[in-house]
C-alpha cells in the first residue's frame, strides 16, 4: 500500500492597499462598508478603475447596506482549513443596500434548506477588526448585525498595508525505494540503485531507470561512500516566514560521492562556517543518533532519512575545474 507524507508551504507577502482598497478596508474596522460611485452604479467593494472602459474612478465613496439581499449562493457541505467557517456554509452574492453590484461572502445559515433567493442578510462583524475583508466574519439572517467577541473598536489609523500568508497543503506518494534508503541511513549507510542495463547508478527519485525505464528492486542496491567533494553551493541568508528557525547565513552543497557519479544535492554542512565553503572541499557524512531519529526530523529526511549533513573530512582539496558543472 502506497504512503503519503502531507506537507504545507506557506508564503508570506505585505500588500499595499491604495486610496481606494485603503478606505475600504478601515472603514471595516469601523463597521462601515463602502462602495465608490462609476456613473449611476455603486461598486462594491469599491474599485479603482471602472471595469468596463478601465478608466480611473474618482474616490467617491458611498456607504452601503450593511444588510442585503442574497441574489445566488452555493453550499459548501465539507469547509477546508482555508474557508472563512469550520462548519458548513454557503459562499453567496450578496446585493448590499445601496449597491449595484453585488459582494461575494459567507453565509451562516445552519442549514442549505434555509438557503433562498431574496433571503436577507445581516453581518457577523468580528470584535477585533484589522481592516480586512474577514472582519467581517460571514453575514447571518436577518436584519440585524451581529458583533462576535468584545467589541474593541476601530482601527487607531487608517490601513495602509496588509500582511497575508497565501498557503498550499498537498499530498506526495512516498516510493518504496525511499522507504528502504532510509531505513538504511538509521544504519549509516548510504544505498543507491544500479541499473542492471546501462549500470548508472542513482539515489532518491522513485526507483527507475530514466535512460531504460525499467524499475529497480532491492536487487538493484548498492552501498555508497560515505565521503565526497563538494561541487557546488548556496549561501542562504535567512528572512522571516512561519516556520523558519534560522537566523544565520547558512549553506546548501551538492557533494559528489567518491568513485561515482552520483552527487548528493543540497545538503547542509555540519561545522564548516559559510565563508568557508569551497569547490573541491573534502567532506565526510554526518549521520543523526538513535535520539535524533524520531520521526525522520533528526535528518534531511527525504530519501536521505538520517544523513545530518556533511563535514570536512581533513584531506585536502581536490583541484577539478570540471567539478562545477556537477550538480546531476
Amino acid at each position: 500500500m502506497t504512503r503519503f507524507i502531507e506537507s504545507t508551504i506557506t508564503f508570506p507577502y505585505k500588500r499595499s492597499l491604495g486610496p481606494v482598497v485603503g478606505a475600504f478596508m478601515s472603514a471595516l474596522t469601523e463597521k462601515r462598508i463602502l462602495g465608490i460611485r462609476n456613473g449611476e452604479m455603486v461598486l462594491v467593494p469599491p474599485m479603482e478603475w471602472d471595469p468596463s472602459t478601465g478608466a480611473e474612478l474618482a474616490p467617491d465613496f458611498v456607504e452601503v447596506g450593511p444588510v442585503g439581499t442574497v441574489e445566488s449562493w452555493t453550499w459548501v457541505p465539507a469547509p477546508s482549513e482555508q474557508h472563512p467557517l469550520s462548519h458548513p456554509f454557503a459562499f453567496a452574492f450578496i446585493r448590499l443596500d445601496g449597491a449595484t453590484t453585488p459582494l461575494l461572502h459567507a453565509v451562516d445559515s445552519g442549514s442549505s434548506q434555509r438557503m433562498v433567493d431574496g433571503l436577507r442578510v445581516a453581518p457577523r462583524w468580528r470584535g477585533t477588526r484589522a481592516g480586512r475583508i474577514d472582519d467581517i466574519v460571514c453575514f447571518v439572517l436577518g436584519e440585524d448585525p451581529e458583533t462576535e467577541g468584545d467589541d474593541t473598536g476601530p482601527a487607531p489609523e487608517p490601513v495602509q498595508r496588509m500582511d497575508y500568508n497565501a498557503s498550499i497543503t498537498y499530498r506526495n506518494p512516498v516510493p518504496i525505494a525511499t522507504d528502504r534508503a532510509v531505513d538504511a541511513s538509521r544504519s549509516h549507510r548510504l544505498i543507491g540503485l544500479q541499473c542492471p542495463t546501462c549500470a548508472r547508478v542513482y539515489t532518491g527519485g522513485r526507483g527507475y531507470c530514466p535512460i531504460d525505464a525499467i524499475a529497480l528492486g532491492p536487487d538493484c542496491e548498492v552501498d555508497l561512500p560515505t565521503v565526497g567533494t563538494i561541487t557546488n553551493f548556496a549561501i542562504v541568508t535567512p528572512v522571516a516566514y512561519p516556520g523558519q528557525t534560522e537566523t544565520e547565513p547558512f549553506v546548501r552543497a551538492f557533494v559528489l560521492l567518491d568513485g561515482t557519479d552520483v552527487i548528493i544535492p543540497y545538503s547542509p554542512v555540519i561545522e564548516l562556517p559559510a565563508d568557508e565553503v569551497r569547490v573541491g572541499r573534502r567532506v565526510a557524512a554526518v549521520w543523526a543518533s538513535p535520539a535524533e531519529e524520531s520521526d525522520q526530523e533528526g535528518g534531511m529526511a527525504g530519501a536521505y532519512g538520517s544523513l545530518l549533513g556533511w563535514i570536512p573530512n581533513g584531506e585536502p582539496d581536490i583541484d577539478n575545474p570540471d567539478l562545477v558543472n556537477r550538480i546531476f
